[in-house]
């Protein structure tokens, strides 16, 4: 079983991330398409901070027996990643647009300097 300690600190700091996603949206600072998976990361962590005896029987699922709440820490991570793969594929896709814009401005430019 978790102790009520880290349920609770896990708890707040999991609202403290969904409220400042909020807060980012809300400002514009923040897309609706890349807040979803820190929405998630939120809500996830808020379930498992709250749910000790579920968090203590999924850490029994992928054989964590000694301190179950580094479940808590693995569900982060993983959203840690998810989040950085898909900014990955973000920037990936900007720079091959860049690319092209880039050679596209070259041309025309080309144009402009033959007339």
């Amino acid at each position: 079983m978790i102790p009520v300690a880290i349920s609770i600190a896990g708890a707040v700091a999991s609202v403290l991330l969904l409220l400042f996603v909020l807060e980012l949206i809300r400002q514009g600072r923040l897309r609706e398409r890349y807040a979803m998976l820190w929405l998630a990361s939120g809500v996830s962590l808020l379930v498992l901070s709250l749910w000790r005896s579920g968090n203590s029987t999924i850490a029994g699922w992928f054989g964590v027996r000694t301190y179950p709440p580094a479940v808590l820490f693995a569900v982060a991570t993983l959203f840690i990643l998810l989040v950085l793969l898909d900014y990955s594929t973000v920037i990936s896709k900007l720079a091959d647009q860049n690319t092209i814009l880039a050679q596209r401005l070259a041309l025309l430019e080309e144009r402009l300097k033959d007339r």
